[in-house]
């Protein structure tokens, strides 16, 4: 089984050596007759090769094994339109490495070419000169190994049409379903079932590679029901109809949980609904939150931050959550801006002072806004800044 494998590799690698060599010249195709003198040259050839120890016997070696290459040949070609059973009822096991051919047989070639330069080094140019040309006319045994290969082929293009055929049914459900983005899981069954059915290295490799298709697919619009679940509960305040939907989306991407972490978007939902109170929520099925929202709006232009954090808060559990949400940031930016403004005015004062325990009372009280900033509005989009302007009074406190 090796052996007929091994042929048809080597028969491919030495055409394409042959296709190659444009601009070497044509090897000899016809059978040209063996003096005497060559027979003995060959026979020398032979005998100076490493491991040929008996020099005597070295003619009759070398008509030996040229007989046996001449009988090879001839049954090579004559079974070369003929595929030996064994090919296709045993196929080459997945775990055997075999030879590459374009660097097995160019190694093999240039060994020629260096056992040739050692018998020219050796003074032996008759015998480097007869052995290159054996190797020369060679093209006879291509032509023969390139019909076999053909025949096998064929056998193995045959066999493929017949799989191709027997699974086609299959190829083309999995087809019409990627055309029409069907779930993954559906399309991932088809395919599992083609290749449970043994189609082949190819039809194996393409069945796995629409289940990819599938998925990427089906990943696209579940990240899109996703984020408009998500919408629902941070934006709409809707968090009986978003817990409906999660758990429906979490039953619908089964196979996408490890993605999407579906189980976290529900806990996300349940934590915002405990959080908001009940009595608001009916509370803006009855009044209107735009209005409730331009005057928060009009409450923090006047400064009256107190009153602008409780409506806000209440919108919070409204339609206009999102709104709500961003102005309430807002709201925290302009609080914080004016105890910040406190706080700059206080320092002056306390810079002009020379009596110290009064300087040191001003920057007590210059510190006091930015704590009110930070307690109030703990993750307002000012708090670097107001932790670094207490650090400053901090340090001049110290001193």
């Amino acid at each position: 089984m090796k052996k007929i494998v091994c042929l048809t590799s080597f028969a491919t690698v030495l055409l394409t050596f042959s296709a190659c060599a444009v601009n070497s010249p044509a090897p000899a195709t016809d059978v040209v007759p063996v003096d005497t003198n060559a027979e003995q040259t060959n026979a020398s050839i032979e005998a100076s090769k490493p491991g040929n120890a008996n020099t005597t016997s070295a003619p009759q070696e070398t008509s030996k094994s040229e007989s046996t290459s001449s009988t090879a040949q001839q049954s090579t070609t004559s079974s070369a339109n003929e595929v030996p059973p064994e090919i296709i009822a045993e196929p080459i096991s997945p775990v055997e490495n075999p030879i590459d051919p374009y660097i097995a047989f160019p190694a093999l070639a240039d060994s020629v070419f260096d056992y040739a330069y050692k018998l020219y080094n050796r003074g032996e140019i008759d015998s480097a000169t007869a052995y290159l040309e054996r190797f020369r006319i060679i093209k006879p045994l291509w032509n023969t190994w390139e019909a076999r290969a053909d025949s096998i082929l064929f056998a193995f293009g045959k066999t493929r049409a017949e799989k191709i055929k027997r699974f086609e049914p299959l190829v083309l459900e999995i087809q019409n379903m990627n055309r029409a983005q069907a779930a993954y899981s559906m399309v991932a069954s088809t395919a599992d079932s083609l290749i449970a059915m043994d189609p082949g290295d190819s039809l194996t490799t393409w069945a796995n590679a629409q289940k990819q298709i599938a998925y990427k697919n089906t990943l696209s619009k579940a990240q899109k029901d996703y984020a408009s679940i998500k919408a629902l509960a941070d934006d709409q305040a809707k968090f009986d109809e978003a817990k409906k939907k999660a758990s429906e989306f979490q039953m619908r991407y089964r196979d996408f949980e490890d993605t999407l972490h579906i189980q976290a978007l529900i806990d996300h939902i349940a934590e915002l609904a405990s959080a908001t109170n009940t009595e608001a929520i009916a509370y803006w099925q009855k009044n209107d939150p735009a209005k409730a929202l331009a005057k928060a709006d009009s409450l923090i232009k006047t400064e009256k931050f107190s009153a602008a954090k409780e409506l806000l808060n209440k919108l919070k559990a409204s339609n206009l959550r999102a709104q709500a949400i961003q102005k309430y940031k807002e709201l925290g930016d302009a609080f914080c801006n004016k105890q910040r403004k406190a706080t700059s005015q206080i320092f002056a004062k306390a810079q002009k002072q020379k009596d110290i325990a009064k300087k040191q009372a001003l920057l007590r009280d210059a510190i006091a806004p930015l704590d009110k900033c930070l307690a109030e509005y703990p993750e307002n989009s000012q708090k670097q800044k107001v932790l670094e302007n207490k650090q400053f009074l901090e340090k001049e406190l110290a001193k």
